[in-house]
């Protein structure tokens, strides 16, 4: 099994990001291909990065850069839960991937993204790009939720359409796949 991080992308009072990812979670979890663990960016609380050395060269000084980037080098894939902010994806993920550099490489990334009209999609079109930035390899399959909030119940649970199960299940499968081969990229050190 393929150890997958899950992590949301919002930190502000009354954000709806970790719903969504609960469910998306849940989905990854019954695949019984994935080793998931859920990270919150709102709980996990990066201070804005504060590294007196580049990254590429992995001499952190904070045990926060130390622990984050332990947790992203033991992951095999990813999978992004974002919002919409502004046309793009929120500050608090850019800064946490611009923590680290070796961590993320050469692993796959799949995107879930929710908004209004858009579903998200203008946020998914910019994370896509500087996730290859990274030497990670962004999935084309995604799950894009138009207004998310009719997807919430009352108790605060996402109840997903038809549409949006496919979507997650291909997504997944993909992830899956993708996964395989660059695990033989990783071995070979091409």
């Amino acid at each position: 099994m393929f150890n997958l991080k899950i992590i949301t992308s919002t930190v502000r009072p009354g954000r709806k990001g970790p719903i969504v990812a609960k469910w998306i979670t849940e989905k990854a979890k019954e695949s019984g291909e994935f080793n998931v663990e859920l990270i919150d960016l709102g709980e996990l609380n990066l201070p804005m990065m504060n590294e007196a050395t580049h990254p590429i060269l992995k001499k952190y000084e904070h045990d926060h850069t130390k622990a984050w980037s332990a947790k992203i080098d033991e992951a095999d894939a990813f999978i992004f839960v974002t919002a919409e902010y502004d046309y793009n994806y929120p500050a608090p993920l850019r800064n946490a991937l611009e923590y680290l550099s070796q961590e993320w490489n050469y692993k796959a990334a799949g995107i879930v993204s929710y908004g209004g009209v858009s579903a998200g999609t203008r946020a998914f079109v910019g994370l896509k790009g500087d996730l290859s930035t990274f030497r990670m390899v962004p999935l084309m399959e995604a799950v894009h939720i138009p207004f998310f909030d009719q997807f919430i119940n009352e108790n605060e649970v996402f109840i997903p359409n038809t549409n949006l199960e496919k979507s997650a299940e291909t997504l997944l499968r993909e992830l899956v796949r993708w996964t395989k081969g660059l695990q033989l990229i990783k071995a070979n050190n091409f």
